[in-house]
């Protein structure tokens, strides 16, 4: 896992390539181990126009890389003074976990430098890739992921991208085509940002390296505002910051240096498929399959050259890959966060889940390490935890930066249960409140009812204040809500089965994307890899076909219940012990039975509690004074009526208030 970032000039007017050095400084978290950067210049040579090439590195890793200049020396000043028009530049900040020799510096070419790449993430087939390649003539210079990108491309061109099981994002620019690509793996699992600013094209790992090229400055976006008010999230392509877009999930850009103005659209490559018509498996000969595969899978993604820990948590899904990884390494280092429950109450009292950690543990031989989150803890680390976050999404998740703390202490490479929920059917009361609707229509806004998580439409003219609510008149939240449908190509649904997978197909385009983008952004503020091993391509494929009937077991039971009440989780699945059930019966093999059986605990603080007791004033300092910069664009009235509600509690706004806090030190971080 790396930083990348970069800029196509696609005008005429020069830009300083110097920036670069900046843009990659303002994501040096995520790259302790190395940077490099390599820039462009067209130069006419005996009549004819041709591409200049300078491969720089940095006076922090000189040393690392004696065959190159730091960007800072007077050589490199020099030739960038002198190099004519400077119209590519592409940054590298590397964490070195495949290869950890020079020979896999970044950016990197082929042999007859042609093509180069910036490349952020981890391409876990890629040794079958480079066994194939080599049978085609390729011939390889260092032993990573990132050099059988490049050779990839040059024989197979973009399509590569499809080939290639992993997370990543990079760029790649072809120096014979003067063609610049910018691509995102399958699931999203990695993100990339990007914008048009008038004829430049920048981008970077993280939207802080696009600011620090004072090429754009940043300013507000009131549409992505009002979905992240509406949704907790960003379902669309937007972002906080006006004219910086995310680039999505199984999406390639591609430039050619012809173009300029607006660019053109991304290409998508690849989507999820829950299509189970087919499938012809018994139940139990599908958890066979499913067991093989998901071995398959976490073995992939075990390949490193640094040491690999895995969370666990006490749960199924955690537990299952610890054990796996556990048989391939033998004593492998798990990690575990609890909560002080002390000042807890009600259904949160059971929200610590380190004794059933330390049970797993125990039962794998594993090296274990615990932190515990105490109230006070989330107002220590939120100025710091949103300046890494950056792009505001779903909930709680001071508790994730504490627990990517704990293991970047320990390893460079941590291994997470994300993806088993949204691919088995974690969340039964998700997809039955929307069964047996009217039609289609019907389904979509039942749905958006729910998934209102925050602010309902009716509520919006009181919520934002004027001006910001008078912008809003032309954005519809249920036209980009029905939009995430739209990119499927399949027949609307007709039966339950398809109207769940529908719900299915939609929570992983969106809930579990925003827990990526920001998981990536919280481990990687530690140097932390965290890879996803339920997000393998064959796994996935093969979890999409199987019928929501072997995964849930009450398809016409209709259920309601409110997800500010997390503990509510625990007492629906004590009453019912329904979802993943094709997933625990797979798993049988790998853990005791006493934690398959357990009911889903979802990884949360007992921020209800403590947002009523020992967090209440620092809310109310943050929230409620006339200076704060959320009444630049919200109503105070609203706002004091909601946390007013949930510190008397009438009603448990945790949520809200966490969302507002996350947004006023979001403005004050960067506007």
């Amino acid at each position: 896992m790396c930083g990348i970032t970069g800029f196509l000039n696609l005008g005429k007017e020069p830009v300083n390539p110097n920036v670069i050095k900046d843009m990659c400084d303002a994501v040096r978290h995520r790259g302790p181990d190395d940077a490099g950067y390599a820039l462009f210049s067209s130069l006419r040579q005996k009549g004819k126009e041709q591409n200049y090439c300078l491969e720089l590195t940095d006076n922090e890793f000189k040393d690392k890389n004696s065959n190159l200049a730091p960007i800072e020396s007077d050589f490199a000043q020099a030739e960038i003074r002198d190099g004519g028009t400077w119209f590519l530049a592409m940054g590298h900040r590397r964490l070195a976990v495949i290869d950890l020799t020079q020979r896999a510096h970044e950016p990197i070419s082929d042999k007859g430098r042609t093509v180069w790449l910036v490349y952020n993430g981890e391409i876990y087939n890629f040794m079958d890739l480079r066994k194939e390649l080599e049978g085609l003539g390729y011939r390889f210079f260092s032993d990573s992921d990132a050099e059988v990108i490049i050779y990839a491309y040059k024989e197979w061109g973009i399509e590569c991208v499809k080939r290639f099981n992993g997370m990543f994002a990079f760029a790649l620019w072809d120096n014979q085509r003067e063609k610049f690509f910018l691509a995102r793996d399958r699931f999203g699992v990695i993100p990339v940002y990007y914008c048009f600013a008038g004829n430049s094209f920048v981008f970077g790992s993280e939207i802080k390296s696009i600011l620090a090229s004072k090429i754009i400055r940043a300013e507000i976006d009131p549409f992505a505002l009002n979905e992240y008010f509406t949704f907790q999230n960003i379902f669309s392509d937007r972002t906080l910051f006006g004219d910086i877009k995310l680039l999505q999930a199984g999406t390639y850009i591609e430039i050619g240096r012809e173009k300029a103005g607006s660019g053109p659209r991304p290409v998508k490559y690849w989507d999820y498929d829950f299509s189970y018509s087919d499938f012809r498996l018994s139940e139990e000969d599908a958890a066979e399959q499913l067991l093989y595969l998901f071995r398959q899978a976490v073995t992939r993604q075990l390949v490193s050259d640094v040491p690999v820990g895995s969370y666990l948590s006490g749960g199924m899904d955690s537990g299952s890959i610890t054990a796996v990884a556990g048989k391939h390494f033998g004593r492998i280092y798990t990690f575990c966060t609890g909560f002080d429950l002390s000042s807890a109450s009600g259904l949160e009292l059971g929200f610590d889940e380190r004794k059933y950690a330390e049970m797993l543990s125990n039962y794998f031989k594993t090296e274990h390490y615990e932190n515990v989150i105490h109230a006070g803890d989330m107002e220590a680390v939120l100025p710091q935890l949103i300046w890494h976050i950056e792009d505001l999404r779903v909930g709680q998740s001071y508790p994730d930066y504490y627990a990517s703390r704990l293991a970047g202490k320990f390893v460079k490479v941590v291994l997470s249960g994300g993806g088993g929920d949204e691919l088995f059917g974690g969340y039964p009361w998700r997809y039955y409140r929307v069964l047996n609707p009217a039609d289609y229509n019907g389904f979509l806004g039942k749905y958006y009812d729910y998934w209102q998580r925050l602010v309902q439409d009716t509520d919006k003219k009181d919520f934002f204040a004027g001006g910001t609510f008078s912008g809003l008149k032309d954005h519809s939240t249920f036209d980009v809500f029905r939009g995430v449908f739209s990119e499927k190509r399949s027949a609307k649904p007709v039966t339950n089965e398809d109207f769940i997978n529908e719900s299915m197909y939609f929570e992983i385009k969106t809930f579990l994307h925003g827990l990526f983008v920001i998981t990536n952004k919280i481990s990687m503020a530690h140097s932390l890899e965290t890879r996803v091993p339920f997000l393998d391509n064959d796994l996935v494929d093969f979890a999409c076909k199987i019928p929501p009937r072997m995964k849930l077991k009450n398809l016409d039971k209709s259920v309601k219940m409110d997800e500010n009440e997390p503990g509510k989780m625990k007492k629906y699945y004590q009453k019912t012990n329904d979802g993943k059930v094709i997933l625990r019966k797979a798993m049988r093999e790998l853990i005791p039975q006493e934690i398959l059986e357990r009911e889903k605990q979802g990884f949360s603080a007992p921020d209800a509690s403590w947002f009523r007791g020992e967090s209440i004033e620092y809310v109310k300092k943050t929230l409620l004074e006339k200076k704060a910069r959320i009444y630049e664009f919200l109503n105070p009235v609203f706002i004091k009526r909601k946390i007013d509600e949930h510190t008397s509690g009438k009603k448990n706004n945790r949520l809200f208030i966490w969302s507002l806090l996350s947004f006023e030190w979001w403005l004050r971080k960067f506007l």
